[in-house]
């Protein structure tokens, strides 16, 4: 009995404090692909598309011919990707949390702060893709639109500011699915919160005054005119940005952190 219990112990046991750790590089293309594993994800992503080509369709032939320049048709494009990529950055954080997958996620990953660093790589590159594709869109309508001076005063600071509006839109989905980690209560907050905002600060004068400095979709405007944004306006982005984004994601980075995986 003695030695069946010694040759038991003497057993060799699996090792795997040298196995190689997780590239991170790996970690990015596993997020990107959830970003379409799913029906709902891919068509989402299907849809930014989409709805963004028929947005510059509908606009070219509603809109006069000396409307047709560049300026013009970026903006149309910013409307639908401002509402669909945030949705994106949701998706990407709670799909597999309402899958109930995060265990096998965490189990093969146990760093979950390389984890949710892996998807906010994800989404910025997928909202450079996005932005890439409104641009030639935007480009080839310019290119066959006929309007005279139609690249006039367009600059390397557009589509910086484009870029700012779409990463920025795209990040503040993904923080607000790492608060919530559930898809409807994200997106309804996520929409539902702009216009709470409004209503009371038609009714709150003293809100109404600093609502730039408190207000994300306040402060974004100057980005949308074209023209140079001083260093106050600059500033007011700043803050509504830390309010908005900056807060929520650690916020919500702590909550995935201590979060119960089931």
């Amino acid at each position: 009995m003695t030695s069946q219990m010694t040759g038991a112990a003497e057993l060799p046991a699996l090792d795997v404090s040298g196995t190689p750790a997780v590239p991170f590089s790996r970690l990015v293309g596993v997020e990107l692909r959830k970003s379409y594993d799913t029906r709902a994800g891919l068509w989402l992503l299907i849809a930014i598309g989409l709805i963004t080509a028929a947005i510059i369709t509908i606009f070219f032939f509603a809109a006069d011919t000396s409307e047709h320049t560049f300026h013009n048709f970026m903006g149309a494009t910013a409307t639908p990707q401002g509402f669909l990529l945030p949705v994106l950055g949701i998706l990407l954080v709670t799909s597999e949390w309402g899958q109930r997958t995060t265990l096998t996620t965490f189990s093969l990953e146990p760093s979950r702060t390389k984890v949710i660093g892996a998807k906010v790589v994800a989404a910025l590159l997928l909202g450079l893709a996005a932005i890439v594709v409104a641009i030639a869109i935007a480009a080839l309508a310019t290119a066959i639109g006929g309007a005279d001076n139609a690249w006039e005063n367009v600059g390397l600071d557009d589509f910086g500011k484009f870029a700012i509006l779409q990463i920025s839109g795209i990040l503040q989905g993904l923080a607000f699915g790492l608060i919530f980690l559930n898809s409807a209560a994200a997106i309804v907050t996520y929409f539902v919160l702009p216009i709470a905002f409004s209503i009371l600060a038609g009714l709150w004068h003293w809100l109404n005054q600093y609502a730039a400095w408190v207000d994300l979709g306040t402060s974004q405007q100057p980005l949308y005119n074209g023209l140079a944004m001083t260093g106050h306006e600059w500033a007011q982005l700043l803050v509504s940005s830390l309010i908005w984004i900056v807060a929520p994601f650690l916020a919500g980075l702590v909550r995935v952190l201590r979060a119960e995986v089931k």
